[in-house]
């Protein structure tokens, strides 16, 4: 049966269809709606963990005890994963482990653009790459298949235009594999030195064999076209751009295994013609290997290390021809990202952007805090990163910053990687304030489940950790709650924490208003006549209130009643429909 798939949900069949036992994933975008989607096949094991690196461990475990498992993440997680990466790169596998990994090339969704093919590279795995998401599927099976044979995890790589697309897919029927025995074998997986010399040789073996199959495997085809002029070595989305601008007459090298890379199906196919283009979105990690061979490609010297491609940029760049394209005359105005309306947070970085507070922030839809109007953080690097860094913050400075200085993450963000920074924190007694805004989900990439949320990847009741009774088993001794829709009980408890001599968490508590359990509130209405004009409720950013005839409105599709404008209003000209 052929169904029309987005590219995210054909991994998922194809791990389906693979008879993967086991799926360990931490969400982000544009990866989340892989395991979201293997959720909905009973016979696989599903979870949200922690973080990436526990994802990982926990689908080596699985395939180590003989069951075909996988973990998803998105191209900063596997930072966060390489640590086991490298070193199971070592002791190789049981059963099959695929590591889906999406690239997010134009940071759609993103702090930076790495491309995950140098983590492929450097721990020496294979890695495969599909281009559109039958591709997909099949990728995914032939992964497991790749890593049974040559006793290794192997890498499914992804893009965002590659995760986010749709197009047709051969549907297939489920393989049950059976589990294979697990035997002890200390000289394998105890990498002490002793045992771990030994093994890198295997890998080297390995590489080598894998390079042999790359030059036969069909996973990498070479499509001859009538015209031989230019030959284009590609892969990925990169190969329907090439398509769609070349024609059906193009010759194309398509790789869809991207490493080890093939030495001789590359100089073949550059002998055949007149020309080589190597065509690739980020880094030249395909360009550099050809150059190593001795041929000379056209490649970033022509096209971008930065953003996405499009069929438009290659038409530009390679033919000096502009695509067709059309242009809106209006005159749009720009609309900034912002927090929802009602979102839980607004009334705590009001707060700290009332006192000047610096903020040291993390990764979270709560980063939209740093844009106008609240411009209330500072900093945003990786996850957890808030924590670690107002320590170092304070200790540079002292007491200098210590009494107006705090970090801010979310709840799944501090289970994720902000623990380990707290307890820093407590052991070496920097006097420094975190606030974990808990606001029951895992809010930007789409409102999944978390160890703090009592409920698992399927919504079924699950161990909740109870965020207060962990930060004071942590060590900190001063944990506040507060209900951060109360300015003044927020206002109170940052002022208080602040001026505490000692570290603090705050945990500023309220679901997000997107969530569909929480009971919205009716909308407020401005009365004219009241307002006058002072625009102390625009100092909020909330995108339900605007501003006309010097005059605050509030548009009641967007408003939810959650308050924060009302206790901002000195003159009472906010009030419920």
């Amino acid at each position: 049966m052929k169904k029309l798939m987005l590219g995210n949900a054909a991994v998922a069949r194809g791990l389906y269809e693979a008879g993967c036992g086991l799926i360990s994933s931490y969400p982000g975008t544009p990866s989340t709606e892989i395991t979201e989607q293997a959720a909905q096949y009973d016979e696989i094991y599903c979870e949200w963990a922690p973080n990436e690196k526990v994802a990982m461990e926990v689908a080596f475990g699985a395939a180590l005890a003989g069951k075909r498992s996988a973990c998803v993440m998105k191209h900063v997680g596997v930072n966060v994963a390489a640590d086991p990466l490298f070193t199971i790169a070592y002791t190789g596998v049981n059963a099959g482990m695929v590591i889906c990994v999406a690239d997010d090339p134009g940071m759609h969704s993103s702090q930076n653009e790495q491309d995950s093919r140098h983590y492929a590279v450097s721990a020496k795995l294979p890695m495969l790459e599909p281009a559109d998401s039958e591709e997909a599927r099949a990728f995914a099976k032939r992964a497991f298949q790749l890593s049974e044979e040559y006793d290794t995890p192997v890498f499914l790589k992804l893009c965002t235009r590659i995760a986010h697309s749709q197009s047709i897919v051969e549907l297939g029927e489920r393989e049950e594999v059976p589990a294979k025995p697990y035997e002890k074998n200390i000289a394998k997986y105890v990498m002490v030195p002793g045992n771990a010399r030994p093994r890198h040789p295997i890998v080297e073996e390995r590489t080598q064999r894998l390079t042999a199959y790359a030059e036969t495997t069909d996973l990498n085809r070479e499509e001859l076209g009538t015209d031989r002029t230019l030959g284009i070595i590609t892969s990925s989305t990169c190969y329907q751009y090439a398509r769609e601008v070349f024609g059906p007459q193009a010759s194309i090298l398509k790789l869809g295994l991207v490493n080890p890379l093939p030495r001789e199906k590359i100089l073949a196919f550059a002998a055949k013609v007149d020309q080589v283009l190597v065509l690739e979105e980020l880094d030249p990690v395909i360009e550099t290997h050809c150059r190593n061979l001795g041929l000379t490609v056209l490649g970033k010297d022509r096209l971008p290390m930065v953003g996405e491609f499009s069929q438009g940029l290659v038409a530009q760049k390679i033919r000096d021809t502009a695509r067709p394209w059309m242009e809106l005359e209006e005159n749009i105005p720009p609309r900034p990202p912002v927090l929802c309306a009602g979102c839980p947070h607004r009334g705590l970085f009001y707060t700290l952007a009332k006192h000047k507070v610096t903020v040291l922030g993390d990764i979270g839809c709560y980063t939209l805090a740093a844009y106008e109007p609240l411009y209330a953080i500072e900093t945003c690097e990786c996850m957890g990163a808030s924590v670690s860094s107002i320590h170092g913050f304070n200790k540079a400075l002292g007491q200098d910053s210590a009494g107006r200085t705090v970090a801010v993450l979310g709840d799944s963000t501090f289970m994720h990687s902000g623990m380990t920074g707290l307890a820093n924190i407590a052991y070496n007694q920097s006097n420094s304030t975190v606030i974990i805004l808990d606001n029951s989900t895992t809010g930007m990439t789409g409102h999944q489940q978390n160890p703090t949320t009592g409920k698992n990847l399927r919504g079924d009741p699950a161990g909740k950790i109870d965020l207060e009774t962990l930060c004071r088993a942590m060590g900190i001794r001063r944990v506040r709650v507060v209900d951060p829709y109360d300015l003044k009980a927020t206002e109170e408890v940052v002022t208080e924490e602040l001026a505490a001599p000692e570290p603090s968490v705050i945990i500023t508590r309220r679901p997000c208003v997107l969530l569909k359990s929480v009971e919205k509130h009716p909308p407020y209405q401005v009365e004219p006549d009241k307002c006058k004009g002072c625009k102390m409720c625009m100092r909020i950013g909330c995108p339900a209130i605007s501003w006309k005839d010097k005059k605050a409105v509030i548009d009641p599709t967007q408003c939810v009643g959650c308050g924060v404008c009302e206790q901002l209003c000195k003159f009472d000209a906010f009030l419920h429909c």
